[in-house]
């Protein structure tokens, strides 16, 4: 089932995030219909670094084509700003579509971008990004590809002007909207009701951000249509790292940590391995 299908059902999707073949495996296993693939995520693992625009299109779309050959599963795709204008925006369009990705969330932010929870965060004109969610909207080759545009102007320009702008993105043809970081559950209640009925919304659960955390089913009564989890795996994943490698420094063996993390066999078993070398079989052939 693709995405713009799934949106037209009533019980909202949430979507937690990954960032490699691995956690979009583990979290296709156990059921989630979509996944989340954030520069953050990328920026967190592969460079070890913050999320401050440093991720570049060629990694996210490197990552995003590594998580399609491992599961089917529709992924939502950071696009951060289009990674320049208009024309990069269609570039990036192109990019990941072909990398397999099921959405692109592009957003109003300036290059470089930073994390939609931290501060001092700048804005380009309503106009220049209403210019990039069109351009993405003409390039994309498939009308299943979705486009999901973000505004954060709630901390730089308040929230009736998010609103607003987020008005402009759904004219310009954006296919789900997402108002970033709203500061409480009046601000949910309020752009739920502004466009209840009109277009899909986005909320985004960020463990210590700037919105209240929440679950699934009171955000789905709120009106949200999809629920992101996006950087929970990389906060727990480098938790239980921090812990493992402080073990090991400590005692000098896993052993006072074996039960905290997979055998060699239990992993195998977790990432297919047996059935990957029967399937192998399969082609081998007898001189």
């Amino acid at each position: 089932m693709s995405l713009k299908v799934r949106l037209q059902k009533q019980d909202i999707l949430v979507a937690p995030g990954v960032y490699d073949g691995l956690t979009a495996s583990l979290a296709t296993e156990v059921g989630f219909e979509a996944l989340y693939l954030s520069g953050a995520a990328v920026a967190y693992t592969r460079l070890g670094r913050p999320d401050i625009g440093l991720s570049t299109c060629s990694e996210m779309a490197d990552t995003m084509a590594l998580i399609a050959d491992r599961t089917d599963t529709p992924v939502i795709i950071d696009a951060d700003t289009g990674f320049g204008n208009a024309l990069n925006a269609q570039r990036t369009m192109r990019i990941y579509e072909r990398a397999g990705a099921a959405a692109l969330q592009v957003e109003d932010q300036s290059y470089p971008k930073r994390c939609g929870h931290l501060a001092d965060k700048t804005l380009i004109s309503t106009s220049e990004m209403v210019g990039k969610v069109a351009a993405m909207a003409d390039a994309r080759t498939s009308s299943e590809t979705l486009i999901i545009a973000r505004t954060d102007a709630i901390a730089v320009e308040g929230f009736s002007a998010a609103v607003d702008r987020a008005e402009a993105f759904l004219e310009a043809g954006a296919d789900v909207l997402f108002i970033e970081a709203p500061q409480d559950r009046e601000q949910m209640q309020a752009m739920s009701k502004y466009f209840a009925g009109r277009i899909p919304l986005l909320a985004n659960m960020v463990e210590g951000g700037e919105t209240p955390i929440t679950g699934a089913e009171d955000l789905q009564s709120l009106g949200f249509s999809i629920a992101i989890f996006p950087g929970g795996i990389v906060r727990a994943l480098a938790k239980t790292a921090q812990e493992y490698y402080r073990s090991l420094h400590t005692n000098g063996s896993n052993q006072p940590f074996a039960d905290h993390m997979f055998d060699f066999k239990g992993l195998n078993d977790v990432i297919g391995t047996a059935d990957m070398l029967k399937k192998g079989a399969q082609y081998d052939r007898k001189r």
